[in-house]
């Protein structure tokens, strides 16, 4: 049972959801949009916690009502009790532990969308090839979800691999399900052009970044030099006539974006600044959280992209990943994009941590 100190917590919790429920039913608030919509985002945000608080209040109830007919002069009915009593005790505990991991800070985040960058790493032409099988995973991923994809700049090879590609995902919870995919990702097959059979080893690195809104991250137009240039590869023969390629520095980091995918410059740069807000935004969280060592012992893995995070076996079909010592034969089909047991597998690692930190 839950000691005292943490069943008043969360009476003070339902105590302030019910105070929501009241503001949002007052017709001063109801009329003004923004109060309505930061008070119903909070009330939409506490309603599972609250939801699991009342089931364990009446889980408590229930094995409180038992006592009595634990000590029942009727054999049958002490046995009867005893069982869901047994039963109820089980799902309590269940409860409490959810309550705990609800009750974590949350990433501030979790709800925002995701800047994805993959970059082929060692092993040439089968690294690109690799980084496109990354890509196409996060993808399909992001189609089952519903997401929206677009890509931002890409550097592909005459092989049909990347160099490097950078997109954006879009949609609710984006960043909380693939925030642990920063890494170095490591791939062993045996590639087509390998006449003998050998199987070889290459890596691609991903970066998974939160957008970064523009109350984030305050840019000032002094620090950037934007260049403009001829887009070159694949694209019509616009790209010999045009400077419609951006490439932004932003001079106090010397943070590089480019990008040359639109047709028109405006795209370009928006495009470019929407990721320079993002790796900006990347920094600053990553230099907080080298300050806050503890919080960096929480989560899975140190989060260092050097960091080799994940291998994908091909000859034995199976992934494993190394932070967490998750293996599962189930490679085609979380290179289809069948991720969620993955995910969920590594956000349960980082609560426990968290829980036990």
């Amino acid at each position: 049972m839950a000691d005292l100190k943490f069943l008043s917590r969360l009476s003070d919790i339902e105590a302030h959801y019910r105070g929501l429920e009241e503001k949002l039913a007052q017709p001063d608030i109801v009329s003004d949009q923004n109060a309505y919509r930061a008070l119903a985002k909070e009330h939409a945000d506490q309603t599972p916690l609250v939801t699991t608080i009342v089931r364990l209040k009446q889980v408590n109830q229930e094995i409180e009502s038992n006592r009595d007919l634990l000590n029942d002069s009727d054999p049958e009915m002490r046995e009867l009790a005893a069982e869901e009593t047994d039963s109820l005790k089980a799902e309590q505990e269940g409860l409490i532990k959810n309550i705990q991991v609800l009750l974590l800070p949350k990433n501030p985040n979790d709800d925002k969308n995701v800047i994805l960058e993959i970059r082929a790493g060692t092993g040439g032409e089968e690294a690109a090839l690799f980084a496109a099988d990354l890509f196409r995973m996060y993808t399909r991923f992001a189609e089952i979800k519903g997401w929206k994809v677009e890509i931002l700049a890409a550097h592909d090879t005459d092989g049909g691999g990347f160099k490097e590609i950078i997109a954006s995902l879009e949609g609710r919870g984006a960043f909380s399900q693939l925030k642990f995919e920063s890494g170095v990702h490591r791939v062993q097959r045996v590639p087509a052009t390998e006449s003998q059979g050998r199987i070889h080893t290459s890596a691609a690195s991903v970066a998974v970044m939160a957008e970064a809104e523009d109350v984030d991250v305050e840019i000032d137009p002094g620090d950037l030099r934007i260049d403009t240039y001829r887009s070159s590869g694949a694209g019509g023969q616009h790209v010999n006539k045009t400077d419609s390629a951006i490439r932004i520095t932003h001079l106090p980091s010397g943070i590089v974006v480019s990008c040359q995918d639109e047709r028109s410059q405006h795209k370009n740069k928006a495009k470019a600044m929407k990721v320079l807000r993002a790796r900006l935004l990347d920094a600053a969280q990553a230099e907080q959280d080298a300050e806050v060592t503890q919080t960096r012992r929480a989560m899975v893995g140190s989060g260092d992209r050097s960091e080799r995070i994940r291998t994908y076996n091909f000859p034995q079909g199976r992934m494993t990943d190394h932070r967490i010592g998750l293996t599962l034969y189930r490679l085609e089909e979380i290179l289809g994009g069948d991720m969620d047991e993955l995910i969920t597998q590594l956000n349960a690692a980082a609560q426990a941590k968290a829980l036990s930190g």
